[in-house]
């Protein structure tokens, strides 16, 4: 918390030139004011001696202002020392942190059962997923290269029937459309068999 003022050569001759009057300085505020008015530089004034230098100001009905004479003046804020920590208080913060920390991952893993996972077989569930996700990619990729080769055997063997490409392609296309519904067909049947299964 301030409690001085830091002040200049500005202040020094203002306060000189106040005190050169013929009403006497009073002892205690001359003996504060000597050591400021004597060096050079900045220095620091308490605002106790401030007040008493005010109010001999206005006793001897001086015109001048307080906040004329602080003009180059600056508050000193002293630097701010923090206080050691009791190590006591730091122990028993370190507890109540620990304590908190545990309850925490207590609440986090109440519903964990390490027992139950190893009784019900997580990973043998994870391979019936794998080997179903295996089946499907599967499935598709036979559909996918059963209807291309039946477009490709199409189109190859339309060639002794037709002279035209686009004739060709269309009847690629048709004899590949076929055999994709034909392979729907059967890929829906076995999967209603799959499920109509208990």
């Amino acid at each position: 918390m301030a409690s001085s003022f830091v002040v200049g050569d500005q202040f020094r001759e203002k306060v000189k030139e106040l005190l050169d009057t013929e009403s006497p300085v009073p002892a205690d505020l001359l003996e504060e004011l000597e050591p400021i008015l004597d060096g050079e530089g900045e220095s620091s004034i308490r605002f106790k001696t401030v007040r008493k230098l005010n109010t001999y100001l206005q006793k001897i009905g001086h015109p001048s202002y307080l906040h004329e004479l602080l003009e180059d003046s600056m508050l000193f804020l002293p630097e701010y020392k923090k206080p050691p920590r009791n190590p006591e208080l730091v122990a028993r913060l370190e507890k109540i942190k620990a304590k908190l920390a545990n309850e925490e991952y207590n609440r986090m893993t109440r519903n964990v059962n390490t027992q139950e996972i190893s009784r019900h077989g997580t990973l043998a569930d994870f391979g019936k997923q794998v080997r179903s996700a295996k089946t499907a990619v599967l499935t598709v990729f036979n559909f996918l290269v059963t209807v291309v080769a039946a477009f490709a055997c199409a189109y190859i063997g339309s060639q002794y029937i037709f002279t035209e490409t686009t004739a060709r392609v269309i009847s690629a296309v048709i004899a590949a459309s076929v055999v994709g519904l034909a392979e729907l067909y059967v890929l829906v049947r076995t999967m209603e068999g799959d499920l109509g299964e208990p």
